[in-house]
């Protein structure tokens, strides 16, 4: 069996469809599984055990571009497919295998995309409430599944494989000692402040920290980059913490969030990749809900005090802050953090 997986075009989304590989090859381990993704999509399948070939998308993330899609496709005939799963729900994202002659393209319905999905399926979203039954629910036959209540429990959660050797290696290019226990921040988040814990928060929680000889990194991307730096600014003890945001490639970041004893972070892409690699995980939520998609993994810890989906692009408090993350105290995140640590040391021998 040889799959073609048409895979998304976010972080978060891109890490929680390994779940659906992983249900692919515990269903058939001989299916051979290639994923076509957005470039920079590599660093992350290149650490799924899973997948046979990251493929990359040459085209933009909202470019139509129908006859390149078309080239594509024709492309592709010779690698001789026998099934395609498109995640993303647009028409334009199952123009490829259509033009692969792939000969069973499965798929959510999305927008109207009968004829070029022969496998179509109809999303109750009630009935699928999570993203990652919605990517896993598509390895099973139509007739199998019809709630996220039939999938097999549990679901294979994602699970980035990391060497010792990328760990040890990152550490040195970016010169990072190892005499103190690094705790990981992640303090961006798509769209802006609403979604972010404000940054006097968690340069208060990094001197907490940092009273515990811990030691402080901030990964992001390069819009990141300024927050970081309002962190270490507000930080009574700011050469305990280094700002890599915007320094990294997400290979490298992959590696340090690995050598991290946990992480403190907003709901991102980056939380998504923490949980992978199964680091204690403090998640920090506001408007945005848990509910959808929340961190997969055991030693993850939500905090959010208001319920429902709140479709804020900007808080009303100072800096654009929403007042919901305002409310959560360092105080909390601490304590929630130290009690994760200890459980993991406990569960870990």
């Amino acid at each position: 069996m040889k799959t073609l997986i048409i895979g998304p075009s976010w972080v978060g989304d891109m890490m929680m469809s390994q779940s659906l590989y992983r249900t692919l090859k515990q269903l058939d381990p001989h299916n051979e599984i290639d994923v076509m993704a957005p470039a920079w999509s590599r660093a992350l399948l290149n650490k799924m055990p899973e997948v046979n070939q990251a493929l990359e998308m040459p085209i933009g993330h909202g470019e139509f571009a129908f006859a390149k899609r078309r080239q594509i496709g024709r492309s592709l005939r010779a690698n001789h497919y026998d099934q395609a799963i498109v995640l993303p729900n647009s028409f334009k994202s199952a123009l490829i295998p259509f033009f692969a002659k792939i000969p069973k393209r499965i798929g959510w319905k999305g927008e109207l995309r009968y004829g070029l999905l022969n496998d179509i399926r109809t999303l109750d979203k009630a009935a699928f409430p999570l993203m990652v039954e919605r990517y896993v629910a598509l390895a099973y036959p139509k007739d199998q599944i019809h709630s996220a209540k039939d999938l097999p429990q549990p679901l294979l959660w994602p699970k980035l494989s990391v060497e010792q050797k990328e760990i040890d290696e990152a550490l040195v290019t970016f010169a990072i000692p190892q005499d103190e226990p690094l705790i990981g921040f992640c303090p961006g988040a798509e769209f802006g402040p609403a979604k972010r814990w404000p940054d006097y928060h968690y340069a208060t929680l990094a001197d907490m920290l940092v009273k515990q000889n811990a030691r402080i990194i901030i990964f992001g991307s390069a819009k990141d980059r300024e927050v970081g730096d309002q962190i270490i600014a507000k930080m009574v003890q700011s050469d305990k913490c280094i700002n890599l945001a915007g320094q990294t490639k997400l290979e490298q970041a992959i590696a340090l969030i690995a050598a991290c004893k946990a992480i403190v972070t907003n709901d991102s892409g980056l939380m998504h990749v923490a949980a992978a690699l199964d680091r204690p995980l403090v998640a920090l939520y506001g408007p945005s809900s848990p509910e959808f998609t929340p961190p997969l993994s055991d030693k993850a810890e939500v905090i959010r005090l208001i319920t429902g989906y709140h479709r804020v692009r900007k808080g009303d408090a100072e800096q654009g802050y929403h007042q919901s993350l305002i409310d959560i105290k360092p105080d909390n995140v601490f304590e929630t953090l130290m009690n994760l640590i200890m459980r993991s040391k406990k569960s870990n021998g």
